[in-house]
């Protein structure tokens, strides 16, 4: 079965083509590129790519009434997330500060900004890419209650600001824990907790992690859902959960 994606007028693939298969894609979507999606690497989730069909890899795309530029072949566009954008889209409330720990180009951060329209939203990226393209979409949609910040979620100067955390990193997440938890506001608030976790830990690893982090802080636990975002690998599913926490 063929199986693709169109971010703007590019289609990411996750495995080769014979030139039928480009041919049909490219007549379909009338894309100009056609990009081969290997994976994500390295802290900046820098992505892995190979073009197969065209050359230019810097598009705009639109999702939920938001835009986005980008360039896939330089940063990371999540292809199983979309429901879950906009699910974050209204999450928030007016005269939340919410904190975007990995915001990337935007992808929680703008339709947040947009449909809940909270006080505002420090977003933060550590790939300079990244970066300049959030700068971009800000820019692009308007939007301003969006704080863009270029740095190491642990080297922030910031803490106990936040109504809510989110934390869309789903390989090293709970390494930035502690940092999480020194952003909320003292009498505590909402962490949106992503992780790659095997379907019978999901409470033994993901929330109990979330449990002792809080009672490090002095936090508890007083609520949490866990959603299912996609399958990760066999077995192994990115799941987020959305953990509620209080001052002890």
């Amino acid at each position: 079965m063929l199986k693709y994606q169109k971010v703007g007028d590019i289609v990411l693939v996750k495995r080769d083509l014979s030139q039928e298969e480009i041919e049909y894609i490219v007549n379909k979507t009338r894309c100009k590129t056609i990009v081969k999606y290997r994976g994500i690497v390295g802290d900046r989730r820098k992505p892995e790519v190979e073009v197969i069909y065209g050359s230019e890899t810097e598009t705009i795309h639109r999702e939920y009434n938001c835009l986005f530029k980008l360039d896939v072949r330089k940063v990371m566009w999540s292809m199983g997330n979309i429901e879950e954008r906009k699910r974050m889209a209204h999450i928030s409330s007016p005269g939340e500060v919410v904190v975007d720990m990995f915001a990337g180009i935007g992808y929680f951060s703008i339709p947040m900004a947009k449909y809940s329209r909270p006080r505002r939203i420090y977003g933060v990226e550590i790939n300079p890419e990244a970066y300049n393209y959030l700068e971009e979409n800000i820019r692009l949609n308007k939007l301003e209650n969006v704080v863009p910040i270029l740095g190491d979620n642990r080297e922030l100067d910031l803490e106990n600001i936040a109504d809510r955390v989110v934390m869309g990193y789903v390989l090293k997440t709970r390494f930035f824990l502690d940092k999480a938890f020194q952003l909320l506001k003292e009498e505590g608030g909402v962490i949106h907790y992503h992780d790659t976790l095997p379907e019978k830990a999901f409470y033994s690893e993901g929330v109990y992690n979330i449990m002792k982090t809080a009672k490090d802080h002095n936090y508890k636990l007083t609520s949490y859902g866990i959603r299912r975002i996609k399958k990760y690998a066999p077995g192994v599913w990115h799941v987020v959960i959305d953990a509620k926490v209080k001052r002890r």
